[in-house]
């Protein structure tokens, strides 16, 4: 886990070193990658890649492109820290779209929790004035799309390989950003396809430590680990892009990852709880 969270990270710093290409594009060649090697993983494996719960398996595949669509153009249109935080938002409204979706029970100390997690960012917002309201806003609507995705993957479970729910995501991303690209294509110019090319790479490759986690270990064992991913964004962000935060915007991020945290402790030890979805990338 703790590798995929590197990987992701490091994703995240080629989608931001393309800042000229639109979202759509990077999502059509990272999505075609993913095609490609999930496919022959499945042929391989001998299973049969298209499942039978078509219908959840398309929303994950939808709700899922619409996360990353709009995750991605944040992290091209915000300091990355920020985005990556507010992206942390997605535990939050898997928990509550659970309640209707899945049926499961929010447990009143986690409503607390969920405030003090808005709380960060709006205070991220305030006080950081290189966030757009509309960027925030697609930010929190990536999110939002994140949490219809895991609870599709929740209404999957015992129902289809994960291999099979993982194919769904690039495989109906793929013709939403192929269609968009027919008519804003902006050809990738001299290190651009190598960025996109490890944008590609790197995905596969978190996706694949991160599932092995979730395989190998409890939820609850793993998870916390995602959240590290914040330091990895201050960090990159400093050194790769000079992107500096006052502490009232520290304060904010810490207030996001503190009530996440707290929710996830408390889920843990509820076994009836929630739990915790991974962020991002997990979108992916």
């Amino acid at each position: 886990m703790l590798l995929a969270t590197l990987l992701f990270a490091l994703m995240n710093v080629c989608v931001k070193l393309l800042p000229h290409l639109p979202a759509l594009e990077i999502i059509l060649f990272r999505s075609a990658l993913s095609v490609l090697v999930s496919y022959l993983t499945l042929k391989a494996l001998g299973i049969r890649p298209w499942g039978s719960n078509h219908f959840f398996l398309i929303a994950r595949g939808i709700t899922g492109a619409a996360s990353l669509i709009l995750y991605f153009f944040t992290i091209q249109h915000m300091p990355l820290a920020t985005a990556v935080t507010v992206q942390y938002l997605a535990p939050i409204f898997t928990a509550v779209l659970g309640i209707f979706i899945v049926r499961e029970k929010v447990q009143p100390w986690q409503w607390l929790f969920f405030l003090v997690s808005f709380a960060g960012v709006l205070v991220v917002e305030g006080v950081d004035t290189r966030v757009d309201p509309l960027y925030l806003a697609c930010g929190v609507a990536s999110a939002l799309f994140a949490g219809f995705s895991y609870n599709s993957i929740r209404r999957l479970k015992g129902k289809e390989d994960p291999l099979v729910v993982v194919f769904y995501f690039p495989m109906v991303a793929l013709p939403i950003a192929g269609v968009y690209c027919l008519f804003h294509w902006v050809t990738p110019q001299g290190l651009d396809w190598l960025w996109l090319l490890l944008t590609g790479l790197l995905s596969q490759g978190a996706q694949v430590c991160m599932t092995k986690a979730y395989q190998a270990e409890k939820l609850s064992s793993v998870a916390n680990l995602n959240y590290i991913g914040i330091l990895y964004a201050v960090g990159f962000g400093l050194l790769i892009f000079n992107e500096t935060f006052d502490s009232g915007s520290y304060v904010g991020m810490a207030l996001v990852l503190l009530g996440v945290g707290l929710n996830t402790w408390y889920t843990a030890r509820q076994p009836r709880a929630v739990p915790v979805a991974p962020t991002e990338e997990v979108v992916a």
